[in-house]
């Protein structure tokens, strides 16, 4: 039996405008970086409506990619590649500076090998997601960002590029005529700049349920967050990542998908 195709926001459907919103029938786009070898993934899939799949560089394996995608399937969960520096000691969250052919291939290559996994379940490889240092690297530097884009065009143009919301990542990307998504975080905390704060500080994580749905609702409604300074800020909300390494991340999912559906 061929799995069915995910059609959510147009992803799956050339026809379609690759546009993602709460005018649509199954509300804002959720997606979760998956594949990573934690145990939620088949908790989390029944809540999320875009799945990241580690290609084997941050986490993860041919094996692991397989099932992820499986999940995915059986749940109607479109599949994207989380793409990732090869750093699998550091969880591909240790910031590198290689050379932009460097870059180029290990996007490539990953794209290469999600492909060929989501081809043998006969669907369609929608976007792409850099993870961890390579996502918030891209963010800050436009040449790094223009690498990963022109990477994904050449690849297939049709990939949607997941970046943060206001970063170099999403224009340099809009600059080379891709699709993209401005991402935001449900469980993470914003600087004056729009960008996150960094891991190392003691508030970058929201673990608090209700103050996760909260911020998701505010980005929402109001096109705003507030910054741990207390500063309320300008956002573009176009898909939300819930982590699926947070403490609560089921939860959160869970939440988060009832408050953005009703």
């Amino acid at each position: 039996m061929t799995p069915k195709k995910k059609e959510i926001f147009g992803l799956n459907d050339p026809e379609k405008d690759n546009t993602f919103g709460r005018s649509q029938a199954d509300g804002v786009d959720l997606n979760c970086d998956m594949g990573e070898e934690l145990a939620n993934d088949g908790l989390l899939m029944p809540y999320i409506s875009s799945a990241n799949v580690a290609c084997g560089y941050h986490a993860g394996s041919l094996e692991t990619m397989y099932k992820t995608i499986g999940l995915a399937v059986k749940h109607h969960v479109s599949v994207g590649a989380h793409v990732s520096y090869l750093d699998k000691n550091n969880f591909g969250r240790t910031e590198l500076n290689l050379p932009a052919a460097e870059v180029y291939e290990l996007v490539e290559q990953q794209l290469i090998i999600c492909k060929e996994i989501t081809d043998l379940f006969d669907i369609k490889l929608t976007h792409i997601k850099p993870h961890g240092a390579l996502y918030n690297q891209s963010a800050k530097d436009s040449a790094l960002a223009n690498t990963i884009a022109r990477a994904v065009k050449d690849f297939d143009r049709d990939l949607i590029l997941f970046g943060l919301s206001g970063s170099h990542s999403i224009r340099e990307a809009e600059f080379l005529g891709l699709k993209t998504a401005s991402e935001v975080f449900a469980d993470r905390s914003y600087q004056d700049d729009g960008s996150l704060t960094p891991r190392s500080q003691q508030n970058a994580l929201i673990e608090d349920v209700q103050k996760a749905v909260n911020q998701v609702l505010q980005m929402l409604n109001e096109g705003t967050v507030t910054a741990v300074s207390g500063k309320t800020i300008p956002i573009v909300a176009q898909t939300i990542c819930i982590h699926s390494d947070g403490i609560h991340a089921v939860e959160f999912a869970r939440a988060i998908h009832d408050a953005t559906r009703k």
